[in-house]
């Protein structure tokens, strides 16, 4: 589990496989009730489902396949029953399949009742269930998403260099470890020490996205810890900073502005999750420090898999 799940305590993959599970049985097990009482009575005039076959008609071979519900009963079957089954059976199992799965057959529901669209008119039943579809495959995707963030970690240990060059300081803020696995790498790169910028505020877990999301949308500074080291003793710092909405991070910024005249030189190290450079992040940092940064490198990361965007200067990763 990451330092940052570690730190608040809970997993957001636990919840959201345990969603996952939810869907899957429940989705599976309507299926195969169904595809029940479609094979057990194929005309379908036990449970009344004999209207339903005239609408079958306008779907390719309708004259071979959807005479009665035989074809109907056995392809739910396979499609959304057994299929859905298996997947919570591997979920129950924490099996990594079951959560691809999982999600995957949200999607194949989906389609299932988008021919459900084409076949009958506008019904409750089928727009639910495209619901449920939908619901099914953000919570399979969600808990990738998870699994992954909790999965990574950086380990201190690993980077024996750090500290050995009393010169030069890397700061940095992060999240879900990201930020921190980068300002490591730097550090260990120059032997600077280092230093975490740490906020009061509340940004681990899901309540915490949001709310680091309320910081970003306003252009906030978040209220970070006091500065706990002399800055202008270092010929040069290098911030690693997260991008969020697309702008400087609020702990990030209020550090900057602490920091003002105290930063004699400055590299940035922007780490996100898209393919930009982010270089109004730097020029912000800069206004804020009342410098010119000498390096700027923009790092692009999706759940702990890195690419350098962009680097120039000294920063370089």
């Amino acid at each position: 589990m990451s330092d940052t799940m570690k730190k608040a305590g809970h997993s957001r993959y636990r919840v959201a496989r345990r969603l996952l599970i939810f869907w899957t049985v429940f989705i599976g097990l309507g299926a195969v009730a169904g595809a029940a009482m479609m094979l057990i009575d194929p005309s379908g005039r036990i449970m009344g489902m004999d209207a339903m076959l005239p609408y079958f008609q306008v779907l390719p071979f309708a004259d071979v396949l959807f005479q009665d519900l035989f074809f109907s009963g056995m392809a739910l079957l396979i499609v959304n029953g057994l299929t859905n089954l298996t997947a919570a059976v591997l979920l129950l199992k924490n099996k990594p399949l079951g959560v691809t799965l999982g999600g995957l057959f949200g999607v194949t529901l989906m389609l299932w009742i988008c021919i459900q669209f084409y076949m009958f008119p506008p019904n409750f039943m089928s727009t639910i269930y495209f619901i449920f579809g939908l619901a099914q495959a953000a919570t399979g995707y969600a808990a990738r998403v998870f699994a992954g963030q909790e999965a990574f970690s950086v380990r201190e240990a690993d980077y024996p260099h750090v500290g050995e060059n009393p010169r030069e300081l890397v700061v940095y803020f992060s999240r879900l470890g990201y930020g921190k696995k980068l300002a490591y790498e730097a550090a260990d790169r120059t032997g600077a020490e280092i230093y975490e910028i740490r906020a009061t505020e509340r940004t681990e877990g899901t309540l915490g996205f949001w709310w680091c999301g309320r910081f970003a949308m306003h252009r906030w500074d978040m209220p970070i810890e006091p500065i706990s080291i002399d800055l202008e003793k270092y010929d040069k710092v290098t911030i690693c900073a997260p991008i969020w909405d697309f702008s400087l991070a609020a702990p990030v910024r209020a550090f900057c502005r602490q920091a003002a005249g105290r930063i004699k030189k400055a590299d940035y190290i922007l780490v996100h999750h898209t393919g930009g450079v982010y270089e109004n992040a730097a020029r912000e940092m800069d206004g804020l420090l009342g410098i010119r940064h000498t390096g700027l490198v923009s790092v692009r990361n999706r759940v702990g898999k890195f690419r350098v965007v962009r680097s120039d200067g000294p920063a370089g990763v």
